[in-house]
C-alpha cells in the first residue's frame, strides 16, 4: 500500500469507549471484543490505561486484558497513562507502547489528573529518562483545541505546552484531542499546519476526534488533507470523557473506515466484519454509542448490499 493512500485507525474503544460505562464490563467480554476487533483488521488497539481504579473502575482490569493481548500475534496493545508513576507501571506489566496524556488547559487537567500541565511535563520527562529502550511512546495532547471549563483555546497554548514536551522524546507520535468535539475542520487545518511549521522532526501527528457536534468525520478529513494518516476512532462510536462534562463519543470506528475506503483510502479493516462488533459494543449496558454506518448497512436490503441498480 502507498502511504498516501493508506491511513492507520487506532481502535481506542476499549479505552475511551468503555471508561464511561458504569456497570462492570466482564474481563472475558472485553478480550472476546478484543479478539473480534483483530479478526475484523484492526491492528493497533488501546486497550485500557493505568489509572486510579478508584476514578475509572471501568479499567481496573488492564493488567489481565494487556496479558492477554500475548494470545494475538500482531497485535500493538497501546495504554492510557496520566502520570511517571502509572507509566513505570504499565511497563512493569509489560506494555511496549504507552499514551502519555496531558491537557493544554490548566481547568481540564487539574480535573483529569490533579495537576498543573507543568506539573504533568515535568512527569512526562521524568517518565522518558527512565523508560528501558523499545517502548514507543505517543503524546496525547488533550484540550489541544477546546476545553469544556475554559471554551476554545488559543493555538498559542498548545503550540508552547508541544514546544516544552518535544525535546523531550521527539520520536514520538503526538496526537492531537478535540476532547470536547467543539473544533471544526477549519480549526482542525490551522492548528495541524501551525504544528507541523513549528515542528518538522515530530514523526507523525494524529487526531482524536470527537463527534458530539456530528463534525467527528470531517474534521478527520481536513487532517487527511493536512498530511495526517493516524486517528483514533472508537467502535460503535462508543465514549464521552468522564472529565469533560458534555462531551459524547469519538468519531464510530466504522464510520471512519467506510468514509476512507469509499475514498479508495486503504484502513486494512474489514467492513463487514466489524459491523457486526460495532453493533455489539454500541448496546453494551450503560454505553453511549454514535455513528451511522453500522445502522445503514444492517438496513440495506440484500439486492443493495450486493450492488444491484436501484430502480
Amino acid at each position: 500500500m502507498q502511504a498516501a493512500r493508506s491511513v492507520e485507525i487506532v481502535e481506542v474503544g476499549p479505552r475511551d469507549g468503555y471508561q464511561g460505562i458504569a456497570p462492570f464490563l466482564p474481563t472475558e467480554t472485553k478480550i472476546r471484543l478484543l479478539q473480534q476487533l483483530f479478526d475484523a483488521g484492526l491492528r493497533r488497539i488501546e486497550i485500557g490505561s493505568f489509572v486510579s481504579s478508584t476514578a475509572v473502575p471501568q479499567l481496573r482490569d488492564t493488567r489481565e486484558v494487556l496479558a492477554a493481548c500475548a494470545r494475538l500475534n500482531g497485535l500493538e496493545p497501546q495504554v492510557l497513562v496520566p502520570s511517571e508513576r502509572r507509566g513505570r507501571d504499565a511497563v512493569d506489566a509489560g506494555a511496549r507502547r504507552l499514551v502519555f496524556v496531558l491537557s493544554v488547559t490548566e481547568a481540564h487537567n487539574r480535573n483529569n489528573v490533579r495537576r498543573h500541565p507543568l506539573e504533568s511535563a515535568q512527569e512526562y520527562e521524568r517518565l522518558i529518562a527512565a523508560l528501558p529502550s523499545g517502548i514507543a511512546i505517543r503524546l496525547d495532547i488533550a484540550t489541544a483545541f477546546d476545553c469544556p471549563f475554559t471554551g476554545r483555546v488559543p493555538q498559542s497554548e498548545t503550540l508552547a505546552l508541544l514546544d516544552r514536551l518535544v525535546p523531550a522524546r521527539p520520536d514520538a507520535e503526538i496526537c492531537l484531542c478535540d476532547t470536547t468535539g467543539r473544533a471544526d475542520p477549519q480549526h482542525v487545518e490551522t492548528l495541524l499546519a501551525s504544528c507541523m511549521t513549528r515542528f518538522p522532526a515530530v514523526a507523525a501527528f494524529a487526531l482524536h476526534a470527537h463527534d458530539t457536534y456530528g463534525l467527528g468525520l470531517a474534521n478527520a478529513h481536513a487532517a487527511f488533507r493536512k498530511g495526517v494518516r493516524i486517528f483514533d476512532a472508537s467502535i460503535g462510536g462508543l465514549g464521552g470523557c468522564p472529565f469533560a462534562p458534555g462531551a459524547t463519543g469519538n468519531v464510530a470506528t466504522e464510520d471512519l473506515v467506510w468514509m476512507f475506503e469509499r475514498m479508495g483510502i486503504a484502513t486494512g479493516v474489514d467492513l463487514d466484519a466489524l459491523v457486526p462488533v460495532a453493533r455489539e459494543a454500541a448496546s453494551l449496558p450503560g454505553g453511549l454509542p454514535g455513528g451511522r454506518v453500522r445502522d445503514a448497512i444492517t438496513a440495506r436490503p440484500p439486492a443493495c448490499a450486493a450492488g444491484a441498480p436501484a430502480s
